[in-house]
């Protein structure tokens, strides 16, 4: 039997689907399940690649941000760890024909595109460091404070570390 995979991808802007979003981002979250120990078997993300006038409105409705911004997510729970600084709850998983939803992750195009140029980077690797960022999210890691921040760009810069990929945040 063949696994489902962890990310269902909705390309709602085309741009993405030329950019292969759906694998890039199977890897990702992959990536940073496995980080933390749980196995991606049992567990589903929905993530839409969208552009920068749709996130915008997202933004708006749900943090009173009316801008456009890289990507935004929506755990399906609240893991966050009581203590700053602590590690957040982890999740059980759901049966492999019925996964525990994680949560819902959207990410704009132009946005993406221009930090990626401005960073002197290639754009599929700060994709992959969006996903993961964003992933932490529904797994229930902040940035809120200096020592939430510090735990969650740690995990971030060791799992960009086992992908190959370079810190950041220098």
């Amino acid at each position: 039997m063949q696994r489902t995979p962890l990310v269902d991808t909705l390309c709602e802007d085309p741009r993405w689907e030329g950019f292969a979003l759906d694998t890039i981002a199977e890897s990702a979250a992959t990536a940073a399940l496995s980080h933390l120990g749980i196995s991606p078997a049992g567990f589903e993300i929905s993530l839409m690649g969208c552009d920068d006038a749709r996130i915008a409105t997202l933004n708006a409705e749900f943090r009173d941000k009316p801008k456009p911004t890289n990507v935004l997510s929506w755990p399906a729970e609240d893991r966050m760890a009581e203590e700053e600084g602590g590690t957040p709850d982890l999740p059980e998983p759901g049966a492999p024909d019925d996964p525990e939803s994680l949560g819902d992750i959207a990410i704009a195009w132009e946005t993406c595109e221009r930090e990626a140029a401005e960073q002197k980077k290639p754009m599929k690797d700060h994709v992959t460091h969006l996903v993961i960022h964003a992933t932490l999210h529904l797994m229930g890691y902040d940035h809120e404070t200096e020592a939430d921040a510090a735990l969650m760009e740690g995990a971030e810069i060791a799992i960009l570390a086992g992908l190959g990929l370079a810190n950041p945040y220098e």
